[in-house]
Parts: C-alpha cells; structure tokens; sequence
C-alpha cells in the first residue's frame, strides 16, 4: 500500500481547498471527518466520493473492523500523519475522513410534509448545525435557508448537525420573498417569530404552514415580516426578552411534535 506524503498533491489540495465555501459551491462536495460521521454517511447511504485515510490508522485499530470492511467498499486514500493532519479540522484527528457530494442537486421542496421550516439569514454555523439536528429529530426532512443563511456545508455546521446532514435536503433560497411566495401557492400559511403580537406558539395549528426563524440579532426581516399570515412568539415567565435562535427553534417544533402526538 502507497500513501501520499506530499501536500502539493492534486487530490490533497483539492480537498484542501474544500474548507472554502467558494470552492464547495463549484465542486458541489463538501468534507466530512471522524469515524462516526463518515460511519453514519456510509449507514445512510450518502453520497460517498471519496474516503481518505492516514495510513497508521489501521496499526493503531480505531477503526472499527466492521466499518472497515464497509469502507473498502469505496474509493479509498491513504495518506501520511503528516498530510492528514493539514487536511484535518480538527484538534485530535481520528485519522478518517471523506469527500462528499451535496445532497441538494435540484432540490424542490417537498409539499407533503405538514411543516415547512424556513431560516432568514441565520449566521452563527453552531445554530445552523443545531437547529437541521432538531429539524431531523421532529421527523421533518427538508429545510429551506435563505441566500444570506450561513453554509450548510461548513464543517463547523456538518459536525454539530450529528449526521443529520445526510437526512435533512437543504433547499438554498436566491430570494426567500419568492420562495415563500411559491409556498403560499401550495396553501401554506407563512408563521414568523415576532415579539410584536400577543399570539403564541400555543395559538396556531401546525399543519400547513411555513414557519419562518429569523436572524440571531434582527429576527425576521421586514419584507418577510410584511408577507406573514400570522406572527407568534413564545411565552417567557422571566426577564429574558429573548432565545437563542436554535433554542427557539426547538421550542417551537416541540409544540408541533405535542400537536402531532394529541
């Protein structure tokens, strides 16, 4: 077995150069790492490019025998420590990681699902993770992101989403006002966060509507805010005038999770 040893190899910088978003938009690939997120992504079936290994992974028996097995079935790279650890993310590299494909190919958004979650330019990659984590959790499997949202594929983004990644299709928006606009055509009701109504996530039936989570600072954008049919908020006891955007979130598709199991 022949591992690569240099940086200045093709495959080695292109996946290098895969950190930039930019460039995963071209390549349309994206880089995952660890045994198990490149365990689940083979358990799902994703689509798998490439899996590159560092080459003392097997002497040192991390990997799993069975994931082994399973990951000889593709396209596999061995590298040196060296190498690997310039293409690594992380801090202790488990020695495994694979090149993906995006899985939003001409995405169209799914209308036989009885809620639709919409993001209006979420910045922070740590609540993007977090909320497709929970979209995946409520048995939803679609999320529609806004031009201005954070990169789904950033790998801060992919690690914190624990492989929802691979179940969730993300559906990028060019302009969520025509987005939203198509939805509505489908009898969808668009729901937006806002602290400017009395209504709560407790007043509305979640069935049938686009429910919009805003920017951490802003919140929903005026010309969203304009569009919606209805606003809620969620009820605080204490001083807090507001959630984190993830947390909300959750609150919020918990309630349609209650909704549902009544």
């Amino acid at each position: 077995m022949q591992s690569i040893t240099s940086k200045e190899n093709e495959v080695i910088k292109h996946i290098k150069k895969l950190k930039d978003k930019k460039y995963r938009d071209i390549a349309k690939e994206y880089v995952i790492e660890g045994i198990k997120l490149v365990g689940e992504a083979i358990q799902e079936k994703a689509p798998v490019k490439q899996i590159i290994l560092c080459d003392d992974c097997e002497k040192n028996a991390s990997i799993p025998k069975d994931l082994m097995y399973e990951i000889a079935k593709y396209e596999c790279i061995y590298v040196t420590e060296k190498v690997f650890k310039y293409l690594s993310e992380v801090e202790a590299p488990q020695g495994i990681l694979a090149v993906m494909q995006k899985n939003n190919q001409d995405a169209e958004i799914d209308y036989a699902q009885d809620i639709i979650v919409v993001l209006d330019e979420i910045q922070d990659p740590g609540n993007l993770g977090t909320i497709l984590r929970t979209v995946d959790s409520v048995g939803l499997t679609q999320i529609v992101v806004s031009k201005g949202t954070a990169d789904a594929y950033n790998p801060k983004v992919v690690r914190s989403t624990m492989g929802a990644i691979f179940r969730v299709k993300i559906i990028e928006s060019e302009d969520l006002k025509q987005t939203l606009k198509e939805i509505k055509k489908h009898k969808f009701k668009t729901v937006v966060s806002s602290l400017q109504t009395d209504n709560t996530i407790y007043h509305i039936d979640y069935n049938k509507k686009a429910i919009v989570i805003g920017n951490e600072a802003n919140g929903v954008g005026k010309e969203i805010q304009e569009m919606a049919d209805e606003k809620i908020k969620i009820p605080m006891l204490g001083k807090t005038e507001s959630l984190n955007a993830a947390v909300a979130t959750g609150i919020i598709l918990y309630e349609y999770v209650r909704q549902k199991r009544s």
